[in-house]
């Protein structure tokens, strides 16, 4: 995305394949601008800037993911007049997570944004395992803090997404670089045991290292703190995993040993673990109060219905019934009480008159009219 003027802002941080600086771009015709973290490579880091740009282009458009601005690679010089090739990113005013966590104290999250953040790299990583690829370098400084864009009230104020694809792969391939005696596809402190045994690129390293993150958003300590990196591979070869602090709550650690499960496909899957106890479902939990307010508002309607309901007749009318119904309007006929019909009775008796026999009997005969 080429502009017609650029302005150099500051020194935003650096990485394994290049720097990172904001720019702002300005249109001449109108005045409007914008800012760009711009990542700037190298020839000898070319290949990775331009593997990078082409799973962002087809991760564009999802969820919780970094998004690029354009669609190639752009060419400039550093401030020592060296050939670079820049990539053009959307900005993070926030920064990276690991930055984000300096501004608490002890480095340590509230734990209703520790959820939030942890559903939101899931969305993250449902897409990029989705596409059939492996991030492989899950971490804090990877990790880029947006102000919230929900227009929701009970809402997060921020947001996260998954940035620095550089060392990503797909699922099933082996990095160029692993090597025996330096066996980690990403970040050592985040690698799962499976990493240092053969090095593959499977979905459920990225899982891994989430467990990892959580631990750490919770403790404000990156894992394994105070081991040697020679003997975190021997622990996990072992079968070791980074300590989970009794303090912490027992859904929390019960995610977190889910993502450290020794064997990998016992950690399910990014999509799966959307539905764990430990994470807060908004979606469910709105439906849940929609029900709730349709509930209280049409109870009186509901209270109406069984009434009718426990005096109509069990039996369905026919269909004669119904066509003569609607042909002509019922008409009801009430039955007379025990009590009326003596009452009849009774008057039908005052009313009676006495007729003579014609033949002198002693008798009369009786006519009742």
């Amino acid at each position: 995305m080429q502009q017609s003027n650029e302005e150099y802002v500051k020194f935003l941080g650096e990485g394994a394949y290049g720097y990172v600086n904001l720019v702002r771009y300005t249109n001449p015709d109108d005045g409007s601008s914008f800012l760009s973290a711009v990542k700037n490579s190298y020839d000898a880091d070319y290949d990775s800037l331009r593997r990078e740009l082409e799973i962002l282009l087809k991760l564009r458009g999802c969820p919780r993911i970094i998004t690029c601005l354009g669609d190639s690679l752009q060419q400039g010089l550093s401030n020592h007049g060296n050939k670079v090739h820049r990539l053009q990113l959307e900005y993070a005013s926030e920064g990276s997570l690991n930055a984000f966590l300096d501004r608490y104290p002890d480095r340590k999250l509230p734990e209703p944004l520790i959820k939030d953040f942890t559903r939101m790299i899931l969305e993250g990583l449902v897409s990029i395992h989705g596409h059939g690829y492996v991030h492989c370098d899950l971490k804090p400084d990877n990790l880029l803090v947006f102000p919230s864009s929900s227009l929701r009230q009970d809402s997060t104020s921020y947001e996260i997404k998954i940035s620095d694809f550089g060392n990503s792969l797909e699922v099933g391939e082996v990095p160029l670089f692993w090597e025996t005696d330096y066996p980690w596809v990403g970040t050592p402190i985040y690698m799962p045991p499976e990493s240092v045994r053969d090095g593959v690129a499977n979905k459920s390293l990225d899982l891994w290292s989430l467990g990892c993150l959580v631990q750490e958003m919770y403790t404000g300590v990156f894992p394994w703190q105070g081991i040697e990196l020679d003997d975190i591979a021997t622990l996990l070869i072992c079968g070791e995993a980074p300590y989970i602090p009794e303090c912490l709550p027992s859904d929390a650690k019960a995610f977190i040993e889910t993502c450290f499960s020794s064997d990998p496909e016992d950690r399910g899957s990014a999509y799966e673990l959307l539905s764990h106890q430990f994470l807060p479902r908004p979606e469910v939990e709105e439906e849940v109060k929609n029900t709730v307010d349709k509930t209280r508002s049409s109870f009186l309607l509901k209270l109406l219905k069984l009434r009718v309901r426990r005096t109509s007749f069990k039996k369905k009318p026919t269909k004669d019934a119904l066509a003569v119904a609607d042909k002509k309007p019922l008409k009801l006929r009430f039955f007379p009480t025990k009590a009326q019909q003596f009452k009849r009775t009774l008057n039908r008796v005052l009313r009676l008159k006495t007729m003579p026999l014609k033949q002198s009997t002693g008798y009369n005969l009786v006519s009742v009219h």
